[in-house]
């Protein structure tokens, strides 16, 4: 079997600007919650998909906190990218942003996300390594090993 090559981080990363429309809004005119995760999922799908050129599904997301709202006159900028990788499976941490009229952004939130590579039939395969060029890619690669090893332990435990 031939070896897939190497990516780089910058290969697969992605930035959308999301425009807010009064559908987008809850009861107190701040986004909802579940639109701001539907966005989340389509950022890091984008990203796993341009790292290993395939179809991906998503297999896991972490907590979502929302450290700050979105209100109606705001953008939101999603930013996503590679942080780990496993044989079939991807780690991508997506980072939301809101950004009023004055171009101030505020973190709303850090999401990681697990993805897994389809073959045309559906089936996990395998994805190409991570080239990690600096202290904060190796960081993340870190991190992202711990981060694997408490959900493999929450799946044993069924938590």
């Amino acid at each position: 079997m031939n070896e897939l090559p190497a990516k780089h981080v910058k290969d697969s990363e992605v930035e959308q600007v999301q425009s807010i429309f009064y559908n987008h809004l809850n009861g107190q005119g701040r986004v909802f919650g579940g639109q701001l995760a539907s966005w989340i999922d389509i950022v890091a799908g984008a990203v796993a998909r341009r790292h290993c050129n395939h179809n991906v599904t998503t297999a896991e997301i972490d907590s979502l906190q929302f450290k700050s709202p979105v209100f109606a006159d705001n953008l939101v900028i999603l930013h996503g990218k590679i942080t780990y990788v496993g044989t079939t499976s991807m780690e991508v941490r997506v980072d939301s942003f809101s950004e009023d009229l004055s171009g101030i952004r505020k973190l709303v939130n850090t999401a990681y996300l697990v993805l897994v590579a389809l073959d045309d039939n559906q089936k996990p395969i395998p994805v190409p390594k991570l080239i990690l060029e600096n202290f904060q890619e190796k960081a993340e690669w870190e991190a992202g090993e711990k981060r694997r090893k408490l959900r493999q332990q929450r799946r044993l435990e069924a938590y």
